[in-house]
């Protein structure tokens, strides 16, 4: 088994998906979203071959007469690596590329290597690292098959083959590495907690893009910052494209929207269908950014025709990680590229907390600000402060950020009647007055 993250110039991928008993519609679904992570690998897909089966064959994964058709493909399409669409087991990917002569990945493998190709930080290039090496651990008894695995002759000290001891040393190095990465990455969490104390300290809301991934999360980000932003927004901007898993690494920006409250805004990895278990624990220090948001506003590909599957998906992470009881926006994008007879009438439409819009033309970003101050509110209540003129900041802050209903100015200080959200009211109770 070749290294899952070689590096590779767009390699011919033919990709191999088996339906046991599923849905068509999510089994096509699957498929074409292989497609979308191979060409995020760089890689060209050459052919798909599909099998319908009512049970998986044990040591091929599909049955010998499809082993016999993808061979088939692979020399009709010189591919130069198969590529299934479910995760397979050390044993079938060994009996398959003994078969097939070439390199066999599982989605899983896929995944990593977009994964590892993406890290930018060190935090995301540490996590993706552990995952690929947990990910190998268990498979390292079928990557030494070519040398012997016992040897010696009678009586002599050790009976041990080349490849015994090759699978020991392998195996030694990956879990004292492992080790390495666990201690590295506490370090590594420990400046991201410092971080996201000072985030919390900072009176500004908080709230976090998360939705499946190339729903358009940083298309909104990115367009918030060129329109809501002070500076240079180019350098703010984050990586904009096409593509399932353009983006991995966290990132947070001030908005400051004329009219509306200022907040800080988070983007992060994009979840997926199926996601490897050692991605979700590696990650997960990273995605529990959203934990601590005042607002989750969750971005949906409404084009996509799966798109409820993905809010399944989005919805079930969130709620694993913590996050399912902070209140939500439903942002449904891409509406505009919307073909058949909807009930909406025109975009952006807003609808309780769901808005149909379109970043990437700009449509809906004001509706969609206007929706977060209308969240940030719920639950707000009416109260009266009586705030010190020594105490001028905190003055501006609710004029800037709360539903200010009346101002008077009297000799003891300024007196307001506000609306504020319970987070609000806690930070200001020493000034609220019967």
């Amino acid at each position: 088994m070749i290294d899952i993250i070689q590096n590779h110039e767009l390699l011919k991928a033919l990709l191999v998906g088996l339906n046991v008993n599923e849905d068509i519609q999510r089994f096509e679904a699957s498929m074409d979203e292989l497609k979308g992570l191979a060409k995020a690998a760089d890689m060209k897909v050459s052919g798909v071959i599909t099998q319908n089966a009512s049970a998986v064959t044990l040591s091929t994964f599909v049955g010998s007469g499809k082993v016999e058709e993808i061979k088939n493909r692979i020399a009709y399409d010189e591919a130069d690596i198969v590529i299934f669409n479910q995760t397979l087991t050390p044993m079938q990917i060994r009996n398959l590329e003994k078969e097939l002569k070439i390199e066999v990945i599982d989605r899983t493998a896929l995944i990593l290597r977009i994964f590892a190709d993406r890290a930018r930080t060190r935090e995301a290039r540490l996590q993706v690292e552990s995952a690929r090496l947990q990910y190998l651990l268990p498979r390292l008894s079928h990557m030494h098959t070519g040398l012997t695995r016992q040897g010696g002759a009678s009586g002599s000290k050790s009976s041990k083959g080349a490849g015994e001891k090759k699978l020991e040393l392998d195996r030694r190095h990956i879990e004292h590495r492992l080790a390495e990465l666990r201690r590295e990455l506490k370090d590594v969490e420990k400046e991201r907690t410092t971080q996201r104390n000072k985030r919390l300290s900072s009176p500004l809301p908080k709230v976090a893009l998360v939705g499946y991934t190339n729903a358009g999360k940083s298309t909104i980000m990115n367009h918030l910052i060129d329109n809501y932003c002070q500076g240079d927004t180019q350098e703010k901007k984050v990586l904009e494209k096409d593509m399932l898993f353009a983006t991995l690494d966290t990132t947070v920006r001030k908005i400051t929207p004329s009219g509306h409250r200022s907040f800080l805004l988070s983007d992060t990895v994009g979840f997926i269908d199926d996601l490897p278990t050692t991605l979700v624990k590696a990650f997960r220090s990273t995605l529990e950014e959203s934990c601590y948001a005042d607002i989750i506003v969750e971005v949906v590909d409404f084009s996509n025709p799966d798109y409820s599957n993905h809010i399944f998906v989005a919805d079930n992470t969130l709620r694993e990680i913590g996050a399912g009881e902070i209140p939500r926006i439903y942002v449904y994008n891409k509406s505009d590229m919307i073909t058949e007879e909807i009930s909406l009438v025109r975009i952006p439409y807003v609808r309780d907390n769901n808005i149909y819009m379109a970043a990437g033309k700009d449509i809906g970003l004001e509706e969609l600000l206007s929706l977060i101050d209308k969240v940030l509110q719920q639950g707000a209540k009416e109260y009266t402060l009586l705030i010190p003129y020594s105490n001028g900041n905190d003055i501006a802050y609710i004029n800037n950020n709360c539903q200010v209903l009346s101002t008077e100015y009297l000799e003891e200080g300024t007196k307001l009647v506000t609306s504020l959200s319970k987070k609000d009211a806690a930070k200001f109770k020493e000034y609220i007055v019967d």
